[in-house]
């Protein structure tokens, strides 16, 4: 298996906090900006056309053309699934909403008063069905909401980086797949940290532009081959 994850396009609340240096008046599940949407555009094209960098290190043939992704993830979060589904759309595959690869904290609001994250319900069956007709969903999701639970707690996030990561050894492990899974800045250390089985250290962070591609072989052993690729986006366009 070949893994490659992606960060989203730019969120609305990506470009708040660029603009302002706060989350104030930031929305529990932000669409991608006019930028984003470009960005997201772009990624796709380049899995779609662009160079894997594989270099003759990656067991298996060499895709013919582009990345060779055989399946697309994405998180149930809006500004995931609009990603995910250009990509989807130009490789012509389905896009399978996983959502066990959210945004650390889950769909929150800060409570006014208090200042306390509160969990809401993110979005129902019939929102992605309406607007996302290509995307897969989960059979359990109903109208009450695909989130739809507290927030969640620092000390949930890695546990949920190793259920990912078992969930996607489960899946693909011992194949050729080419994966491609559209998630979020935050749930990438996590899941990396899972990955490459290295402590979780708060006061370090891997950074992750919209729509930066990081690819992980899994051969003999786990294998890095590159962090936060954006050289599909023009200069101006990274954010």
């Amino acid at each position: 298996m070949q893994l490659f994850l992606i960060r989203h396009a730019q969120s609305a609340n990506n470009r708040l906090w660029d603009l302002t240096g706060d989350n104030k008046g930031r929305s529990h599940d932000p669409e991608l900006t006019g930028l984003g949407l470009k960005q997201a555009t772009s990624v796709a094209g380049q899995l779609r056309d662009g160079d894997p960098l594989d270099n003759g290190q990656t067991p298996g043939a060499r895709p013919e053309r582009g990345f060779g992704i055989t399946h697309v993830y994405c998180s149930l979060m809006l500004r995931a699934v609009q990603t995910g589904n250009a990509v989807a759309e130009a490789l012509d595959l389905p896009l399978i909403g996983w959502p066990e690869v959210h945004e650390a904290g889950g769909i929150y609001l800060d409570d006014e008063e208090t200042g306390l994250p509160i969990g809401l319900a993110g979005n129902p069956r019939s929102f992605f069905e309406q607007n996302f007709p290509r995307l897969v969903l989960p059979d359990w999701l109903n109208e009450s909401g695909w989130w739809n639970r507290d927030f969640e707690s620092d000390e949930d996030r890695l546990p949920r980086g190793y259920r990912a990561l078992a969930q996607l050894i489960e899946r693909h492990a011992g194949s050729d797949d080419r994966v491609a899974v559209i998630t979020h800045g935050g749930f990438y250390n996590y899941i990396l940290a899972a990955i490459l089985e290295l402590p979780r250290r708060p006061e370090l962070w891997l950074l992750m532009n919209n729509t930066g591609i990081s690819r992980v072989g899994f051969e003999k052993r786990p294998v890095l081959y590159y962090h936060n690729r954006t050289d599909h986006l023009p200069r101006e366009w990274v954010t």
